[in-house]
């Protein structure tokens, strides 16, 4: 597995990404049209290029072989010195293999690079494995929020590591 900064290039593969992990995680939560909308919404050329330009982001892709299997999307904030793990996700065929290990820690790496003190993680509420990958991580659960998918109010948790020897 190979992992890097994303480009313009990389804009199918990771809404394909996004769409394969929203299928498998939310099939209860999203109806298969919300999922694709809210890709469209959050991953679409101009929103990835938008955030590819962003001095404050980290965009992240892992690849096996030539196919990208998952992503990190991040940003901070240099004046309350936060950084925020938006997504992070794995096409479900590539799961339990590591790959996400490796973008959380290369995610915390970067943004620590920044002095950021502490790392936020946000993810829907009805994401339990997600919950728990980061709890094994050190995060810890911290509130819950509204997020936006498709035109639909869905609730958000947001997990918080504070000490990055715990990466």
């Amino acid at each position: 597995m190979t992992m890097r900064l994303a480009t313009p290039d990389d804009v199918p593969a990771i809404s394909q990404v996004a769409t394969a992990a929203w299928e498998t995680d939310y099939p209860d939560i999203l109806t298969r049209e919300t999922a694709e909308d809210g890709v469209r919404d959050w991953y679409s050329t101009e929103q990835i290029e938008s955030e590819l330009a962003e001095s404050q982001t980290i965009l992240l892709v892992a690849e096996r072989g030539e196919r990208v299997v998952g992503f990190a999307h991040a940003t901070w904030h240099e004046t309350d010195r936060e950084g925020y793990i938006l997504r992070l996700y794995v096409h479900p065929d590539y799961r339990r293999e590591g790959i996400g290990r490796s973008l959380l820690e290369r995610t915390c790496e970067e943004l620590f690079e920044y002095d950021i003190e502490r790392i936020n993680a946000m993810m829907l509420t009805a994401n339990e494995p997600g919950a728990e990958f980061y709890e094994g991580f050190g995060f810890e659960f911290v509130d819950e929020s509204e997020t936006e998918i498709g035109g639909e109010r869905y609730p958000e948790s947001r997990y918080v590591l504070d000490d990055e020897s715990l990466i």
